[in-house]
């Protein structure tokens, strides 16, 4: 037994093991990240090996091979970062934006005026374009803002996770900032592998996104890729970020000549090897109609219940999907009351009256979509909401079976 009794030595806590925290039957993850992961990604982040070793210098290539594809890149400049999403957006944005750059910052949301927090908190000339709410932005107002604050750089989300916006013309503005020979910074956290983002054929400079979403692996390890145009810049700057760990530069040296920048997320990055291998098995395109076909399904089953979906079908997201949270209860009740009835979790929102349900990665599976709609539900009659189970139950069924594949 510890010796506490020397002077000035704080004891020992005693501390309840995981075991006796966690809850007896797993919860379903069906939020807005992280999601469910497979079994291998889940054994790969067993393990530990050398993160400087040829064993890993080869896992690291595969890597940054499968992940042109999931990109779909042929730039050779994947950096992977050892943080969430949002580290890897402060990667893309520490390393293109200083003091007095001129950026437009695309904001529908919460985490679009996060990248336009980074690029203020770093001295940028930022021009916020707000778009309308529960809208995406609007092509024309986009040009406009451009030919009048003439951004070096911009910022945009494919996909807002905060509301569940969709920028569905992401591929024109994209197009219309690279004739300006502007920078485009995209976060696709919760939309890449989960649907269509072309990230030469629409001109993206550099995409961010995180292992714990579409991808299906662990939180903590992120990605960024950035154009041959983007790297050119980095190479050329004349001033060094202040984030040393974020520095693509030293960044390099791990991921591209197999050296030392920081001791490597290891065990996540055999992880990510994993979830990256599954979605080049499956195929992006199978896997685009997949979620397509699972989101639209738990979409009219919500909507047969008799609830009301938050976004106009124009702008609204497919990987999560928001829910008007009837006035009578709190988004805060109905996510508690699933997860401690139902087992399911499912994410509330940034101050709106919404849920949030994860349609990414591992969650569009039919015998997930059958388990949260009838939780759900059941948690609004429990809350004392009309709605109509068995018909939404119908609902998503039909659907899932009318749009099968062949």
């Amino acid at each position: 037994m510890e010796d506490t009794t020397k002077a000035g030595m704080l004891p020992a806590p005693t501390i309840a093991s995981l075991s006796e925290i966690l809850p007896a039957e797993p919860l379903l993850m069906m939020g807005a990240g992280p999601v469910p992961i497979p079994e291998l990604v889940a054994n790969a982040n067993r393990n530990v090996i050398n993160h400087l070793g040829a064993t890993m210098s080869r896992i690291i290539s595969q890597v940054k091979e499968m992940s042109q594809y999931v990109f779909q890149t042929s730039s050779p400049w994947i950096l992977g970062v050892a943080g969430p999403g949002s580290a890897a957006m402060e990667m893309a944005i520490a390393n293109l934006v200083t003091r007095n750059t001129k950026v437009l910052c695309v904001c529908n949301g919460y985490f679009s005026h996060r990248m336009a927090e980074m690029c203020q908190r770093l001295g940028a000339n930022i021009e916020i374009l707000q778009s309308p709410e529960k809208g995406q932005v609007d092509l024309d107002r986009f040009v406009a803002a451009m030919d009048r604050f003439e951004p070096d750089c911009i910022t945009i989300v494919q996909g807002e996770t905060s509301n569940t916006t969709f920028n569905r013309q992401l591929p024109q503005l994209t197009s219309a900032a690279r004739k300006r020979a502007c920078i485009t910074i995209v976060d696709a956290v919760c939309t890449l592998s989960t649907m269509p983002l072309q990230m030469d054929d629409w001109g993206i400079d550099a995409v961010i996104t995180g292992g714990q979403k579409g991808l299906s692996s662990i939180p903590g390890v992120s990605l960024v890729a950035f154009s041959e145009n983007a790297w050119d810049r980095i190479q050329s700057r004349a001033w060094t970020p202040a984030h040393w760990c974020l520095d693509a530069k030293l960044a390099e040296n791990f991921w591209h000549k197999g050296s030392y920048h920081y001791t490597a997320p290891v065990s996540g990055v055999l992880a990510l090897h994993e979830a990256l291998r599954l979605i080049c098995l499956e195929g992006l395109q199978a896997r685009f109609q997949r979620h397509e076909r699972c989101s639209r399904a738990l979409q009219k089953g919500v909507q047969a219940m008799g609830l009301k979906l938050f976004i106009p079908e124009e702008s609204r997201l497919n990987s999560v999907i928001g829910i008007e949270a009837p006035q009578a209860v709190s988004n805060r009740d109905i996510c508690a009351t699933m997860s401690e009835k139902y087992q399911v979790e499912i994410s509330g929102s940034f101050g709106l009256p919404l849920v949030r349900i994860g349609q990414m990665g591992e969650q569009c599976r039919a015998q997930n979509l059958f388990r949260t709609l009838h939780a759900f539900g059941c948690t609004m009659r429990d809350l004392g909401v009309t709605v109509d189970i068995p018909r939404g139950m119908g609902e998503l069924e039909s659907s899932l079976i009318h749009s099968e594949p062949g």
